[in-house]
C-alpha cells in the first residue's frame, strides 16, 4: 500500500500543493473533543479564515474510512463535528483507527504525523500536551512530548496547557532535544495567560527567524521538530493570579473523583470552563486564531513569500 492510498487531499489543498502555495495544518480533536456542535464547526471554519487571509492555505487532517484527509470540504467538516465516537489518534493508534476504518480526529502528535507525511512543514494548534502534575507517580506525560524529537515540524501553540506541569514539560522537551521558541517575548506563555513564569529557552520576534531555524535543522540533519510558544493576545487573556485558584479547585476536584489517564484532560477543562464562566473558551478561540495567524507566516516565510 502506497501513500497514494492513504492520503485523500480536499480540492483546496490539491490545488495548492500543485501551485507550490503554503500551507497551514490543524488538528481535529479541536472540533471532536474541544467544543459542542455547532459552535465547533463555526470556530473551524473561522480559524481555516484567518489562515486564507494571511495568505496560505488552511489544511484540518483527520481520519475517516480508511483514509487520512489532508483539508477537509465544507461538508466533511460539518459531518466529522456532529460525529459520535470518534477516536482521538495519536503516533499508538493511527495505524490501528485506519485499519478498522474508525473516523479519528488527531491530536498534536498525530498532526505532526500526517502534516509530515503530506509535506505540510507548519501546524498550528492552541496548546501542546505535556507532563501532567504527580507524573514522577502516575507516569502521565503526553506522546505530544516525544513527537517533537521524531518529526520535522514547526509547531505554533500558546505553551503547553497550563493544567499540566510546566516546568518539568520545559525540562523534557529539553532532554529530547526540541527548541521551544517563545514569539516576542522571554517569558513561557501558559495558554490561558501570556506568563507562566518561567523563563523560555530561546526567543525569535520575526516568523522569519523561525522558518529559517525550521530550514537550517533539515540542513544540519537535525531530527524533529520544534516548538513556538505564542503568547496569547493581551485583551484576551486570564491573568495568571486570575486563572490559577480555578485551575488548583479542579485539580482537587478531579483527585477527589478519582478521575485518571485520558479522562483527566477533558475534566478539568470543562470544570476550569464552569468556574470561569466560559470565559476559558473565549480565550480559546481567541489563541487559536492568533496560531493560526502566526503560522500562516511562517509557512510563507518558508515558501520564500513576504509575511503579510
Amino acid at each position: 500500500m502506497t501513500l497514494s492510498n492513504i492520503l485523500t487531499f480536499s480540492p483546496e489543498v490539491a490545488e495548492a500543493r500543485a501551485a507550490g502555495r503554503p500551507i497551514v495544518a490543524l488538528e481535529s480533536t479541536i472540533i471532536t473533543h474541544g467544543m459542542p456542535w455547532p459552535q465547533n464547526v463555526q470556530t473551524a471554519r473561522e480559524v481555516e479564515a484567518e489562515i486564507r487571509t494571511e495568505g496560505a492555505v488552511p489544511a484540518t487532517l483527520a481520519l475517516m474510512a480508511g483514509r487520512v484527509h489532508i483539508g477537509l470540504t465544507s461538508d466533511e467538516l460539518e459531518h466529522l463535528g456532529q460525529a459520535r465516537d470518534v477516536m482521538k489518534v495519536s503516533r499508538a493508534d493511527l495505524a490501528a483507527c485506519l485499519a478498522m476504518g474508525r473516523t479519528g480526529a488527531t491530536t498534536v502528535a498525530g498532526t505532526m504525523i500526517c502534516a509530515h507525511l503530506a509535506g505540510i512543514s507548519v501546524f498550528a494548534t492552541g496548546g501542546i500536551g505535556g507532563v501532567h502534575r504527580g507524573a514522577e507517580l502516575s507516569f502521565d506525560i503526553s506522546a505530544d512530548l516525544a513527537e517533537f524529537s521524531l518529526t520535522p515540524v514547526t509547531v505554533v501553540g500558546a505553551g503547553a496547557k497550563a493544567i499540566l506541569d510546566l516546568p518539568k514539560t520545559l525540562e523534557v522537551l529539553e532532554t529530547y532535544g526540541v527548541p521551544v521558541i517563545a514569539y516576542g517575548q522571554d517569558d513561557f506563555p501558559a495558554f490561558w495567560s501570556r506568563s507562566s513564569g518561567l523563563k523560555a529557552p530561546l526567543r525569535m520576534d520575526s516568523a522569519a527567524q523561525i522558518a529559517a531555524s525550521h530550514a537550517l535543522r533539515a540542513q544540519l540533519g537535525v531530527s524533529g521538530g520544534q516548538f513556538v510558544a505564542n503568547p496569547i493576545p493581551q485583551d484576551a487573556e486570564i491573568p495568571r493570579g486570575d486563572i490559577d485558584p480555578f485551575i488548583e479547585q479542579a485539580l482537587a476536584e478531579a483527585a477527589t473523583k478519582g478521575i485518571s489517564a485520558k479522562a483527566v484532560t477533558p475534566f478539568l477543562l470543562q470544570r476550569i470552563f464552569e468556574l470561569t464562566q466560559g470565559r476559558s473558551l473565549t480565550c480559546n478561540i481567541a489563541l487559536v486564531k492568533n496560531n493560526a495567524r502566526l503560522a500562516a507566516g511562517i509557512a510563507r516565510a518558508l515558501a520564500g513569500l513576504p509575511v503579510r
